[in-house]
């Protein structure tokens, strides 16, 4: 068996200096899933109603996930285990046919995964408040990372055609109806907004612990801190800019355009 690490100085050669505990939040359990959520029931704003009631078809233009509501319940059965429950919430937007009218509205997907997410009592103070940091239940706290979602299709179809379940009525978020120009259509109307979304995410469990790492050095800044001083006029400042050539050009492939000029 293999000497126990502890802070300090460290043998080795890998140019680790030391080894140091630091206060974090370590990732217990965590999975990724790629969602095809089919024949979600949109509800459009009242202008974009009334555009959907004439038209024959609906395409999609873009999709946004405005916000993720997250909740973590334990497992009674099994210790340690977790259920997650998200709720997605779209501003989903698209183009009538005929007429090439906008419609917007708002869409909603629940999604539940089981996650380990160990078990903990204790109560955490600070300094900095008289109340405890953490809950007395001692949850793990639940991250949600997801993009916004592909709009795959969009359809319109009459109420009295099956069509998937339907959402059902709920108490939506005043954050989220602020989101919409107008208000938003929540009762059942003769024609119905459907959309099939793809959606990525990653969600996972973490819990504060302490965590005993190896250290390289202090991570001092090799670059210095760009700006004017006082004696600099703003044309000598303006002088040292590098002439956005890339603006004025589009490349001639993709690879030769950066990150954050594609929007990746």
């Amino acid at each position: 068996m293999a000497d126990r690490v502890v802070p300090g100085p460290v043998e080795s050669s890998a140019s680790i200096r030391e080894a140091v505990c630091i206060s974090t939040r370590k990732i217990f359990d965590s999975c990724r899933d790629k969602d095809c959520v089919d024949d979600l029931r949109v509800y459009p704003t009242c202008t974009s109603q009334s555009y959907i009631e004439n038209a024959l078809s609906i395409r999609p233009r873009d999709a946004e996930l405005l916000y993720v509501d997250v909740n973590v319940s334990p497992i009674s059965f099994n210790r340690g285990c977790y259920t997650v429950d998200c709720t997605y919430f779209y501003r989903l937007t698209g183009e009538t046919f005929p007429g090439c009218k906008t419609v917007t509205g708002l869409a909603i997907f629940d999604k539940r995964v089981m996650l380990f997410g160990s078990v903990g009592n204790v109560k955490s103070f600070s300094s900095e408040s008289c109340k405890p940091i953490t809950d007395v239940d001692d949850l793990p706290t639940a991250v949600v990372n997801s993009v916004d979602p592909i709009a795959l299709r969009m359809k319109i179809a009459d109420a009295d055609c099956s069509c998937g379940g339907d959402a059902e009525q709920r108490s939506i978020p005043a954050s989220i109806m602020a989101a919409f120009s107008e208000a938003l259509v929540l009762t059942d109307t003769p024609r119905r907004w459907y959309a099939t979304l793809g959606q990525f995410s990653i969600i996972r469990l973490e819990r504060d612990t302490q965590l005993l790492i190896p250290a390289y050095d202090y991570c001092l800044p090799e670059k210095e801190c760009p700006g004017s001083t006082a004696e600099d006029d703003p044309c000598a400042l303006f002088s040292r800019i590098r002439f956005p050539v890339e603006e004025f050009f589009p490349p001639d492939n993709a690879d030769q355009c950066e990150d954050f000029h594609c929007g990746k």
